[in-house]
């Protein structure tokens, strides 16, 4: 007969094994104060690990306290491996289409750029900031650990579809959430401007960086003043905010341009990917358009725009091909690009910057270490980075600027920065909206569609059999 003291030296051996491989890659070794009660666990057993579970003898075992025990166990089993090894996500939007779809169940792998430590450790599992239902937090701000990432598998290359958390996330209106809240500043800002001519400023700005800030302080005040329509303003830890999937199109020290809906790097054309969408403008003889076209190709009804004879319908460029020789359709061509006026449109919305939706840069992406001259003019790029992302102070006087107290004509980053697409190019709220993705925001890959299903149809017929499974591509 087998010794029982051999099984638990040989489970103690098998913990250990797993133990301080994880130590050596968490990089931590005030963790190894639990090893002695690993060993306790085992060995010694001079803790009582399962009082709360003791019955009197003859008793049958609790069953609520079984099932509380199993679900406890299950709760830190998920939290290890959601951040460490990898999380579910759903595509909500359309963003991605026809790469990922609304409703793609994904497995994101943290491991393929290196799992980060939490910002906020003692958070619920399986919800991202706010409980549903009862809308509480579902983190607490103490303790805060800065910013780490281990060692994983490879970095973040052009073209990945990567999920990261969203950068201007940082500060949100309970109640409303998109647009985010420096752009709703701005929008809050202009109308209050408009309504109450009195908030004119007698004299011009001399940059557009201080004109922004003008109409946000305005907005910040209007927003706050209005709390039934928009609801508390909360902060959020990094790892808290929401989070976004997108193509990154730019890595750190590529210069990134869009001349008429083609991405350049470094000067150079790039492949498009297979399905990428744009929306195109579509006039038909009068005649109009109903749920079985639309159901062909494949578009939600969500993204269904438009009245006969003139719609605005998201297409693949071979979609867009078929649908130019149906009868019906005197025209089609790619929507009218939007170039910046007084709204300022697109990152970083100034009139220093003529870019838009479809023409946009040229902007190189910071790069860890790299230094940029500073002046009033790029400003608008930067400030972001420096205060945000990068925990500095800010602030311009006389047209100087000034970073933590001290005069400033340059800035050396302290982390790389990426540039985020959404392949269905029209109907996506990218980094042309608020600019750059910093590393720590980089949550991690997906790399399998386990789920997916339809939500304009009911079951069974909504369930995607063709994509469970499927592994994501470029």
């Amino acid at each position: 007969m087998q010794n029982p003291l051999h099984y638990k030296w040989i489970k103690l051996a098998i913990a250990s094994i797993i133990f301080f491989p994880w130590l050596i890659w968490v990089g931590n070794y005030w963790l190894l104060i639990i090893y002695p009660l690993i060993f306790d666990s085992y060995i010694t057993k001079k803790i009582p690990w399962g009082f709360w579970k003791k019955t009197k003898e003859g008793k049958k075992p609790n069953a609520v306290i079984e099932w509380a025990d199993a679900l406890i166990f299950a709760l830190i089993a998920v939290y290890l491996i959601n951040i460490f090894l990898f999380q579910n996500y759903k595509i909500p939007s359309s963003s991605l289409e026809k790469s990922l779809l609304v409703n793609d169940h994904l497995f994101v792998s943290k491991v393929s750029y290196g799992p980060r430590m939490p910002n906020t450790p003692l958070s619920f599992p399986l919800v991202q900031n706010t409980f549903p239902v009862i809308n509480t937090k579902s983190y607490t701000d103490w303790p805060h650990w800065d910013y780490k990432r281990l060692a994983g598998l490879g970095k973040v290359k052009r073209d990945d579809i990567v999920v990261f958390n969203f950068p201007a996330g940082d500060t949100v209106p309970f109640k409303y959430t998109n647009p985010d809240y420096y752009n709703l500043m701005l929008n809050e800002g202009r109308r209050e401007i408009i309504n109450n001519k009195q908030l004119l400023p007698q004299t011009l700005f001399s940059s557009d960086w201080e004109r922004n800030q003008f109409i946000r302080n305005i907005g910040r005040k209007a927003i706050g003043n209005n709390e039934e329509a928009y609801g508390e303003v909360l902060y959020r830890p990094v790892d808290r905010r929401d989070n976004y999937v997108k193509r990154c199109v730019a890595i750190p020290g590529d210069v990134f341009e869009m001349r008429s809906n083609q991405i350049y790097i470094n000067g150079k054309a790039v492949e498009n990917p297979e399905h990428l969408q744009h929306l195109y403008h579509i006039v038909t003889d009068g005649s109009a358009i109903n749920d079985r076209f639309y159901e062909r190709l494949e578009i939600s009804k969500a993204d269904r725009q438009g009245i006969a004879p003139n719609y605005n319908i998201p297409l693949t460029k071979a979609k867009a091909e078929k649908v130019k020789k149906m009868p019906f359709i005197k025209s089609i061509q790619i929507a009218e690009d939007l170039p910046n006026g007084s709204g300022f449109q697109v990152f970083p919305h100034s009139s220093d910057y003529n870019w838009s939706r479809d023409n946009f840069g040229p902007l190189k992406m910071p790069q860890a270490g790299s230094t940029v001259e500073l002046n009033m003019k790029n400003l608008v790029l930067y400030d972001r980075i420096i205060t945000a992302y990068e925990g500095n102070r800010l602030e311009v006087k006389n047209n100087s600027i000034f970073i933590n107290g001290k005069q400033a004509d340059s800035y050396t980053f302290k982390m790389n920065y990426y540039f985020m697409l959404g392949d269905n190019r029209h109907l996506s709220a990218d980094s042309r909206s608020w600019g750059f993705v910093p590393e720590d925001h980089i949550v991690g890959k997906p790399i399998l569609v386990w789920l997916s299903y339809d939500k304009d149809k009911s079951f069974p017929a909504n369930i995607r059999w063709n994509r469970f499974f499927k592994w994501v591509h470029k």
